[in-house]
């Protein structure tokens, strides 16, 4: 079995369903064009399709939305990231887009 996505005439993913190539071929679920075959390991096609993403022709890619202004899309990996890294401790942060920073998530936050 395969997990495919079906498209809308934005290249936005309205659903992910998982069948055989044959299945998705018969047009009983419309047709054939509208769906993508996506990897649930990401083996191919850079992440795994999720609804609301966005398939990318080009980079033969599904891409998530954008979380937030100041975030860019990774050309690699095609994924948005932080103008900062996130730090790398123990503690857990939320992105706040007014200060362009990562918060410490405290039992006070």
């Amino acid at each position: 079995m395969s997990h495919f996505a079906k498209i809308d005439s934005n290249n936005i993913v309205t659903e992910v369903i998982v069948t055989e190539q044959d299945f998705i071929n018969s047009g009983v679920v419309g047709d054939s064009f509208l769906w993508v075959q996506t990897s649930y390991n990401a083996n191919f096609r850079k992440n795994f399709a999720k609804i609301g993403d966005t398939w990318d022709v080009t980079k033969n890619a599904f891409i998530p939305p954008k979380p937030f202004n100041s975030w860019t899309l990774n050309e690699e990996t095609c994924l948005y990231e932080a103008p900062i890294p996130m730090p790398n401790d123990d503690k857990m942060y939320l992105w706040d887009e007014e200060t362009t920073s990562w918060i410490e998530i405290t039992s006070s936050t």
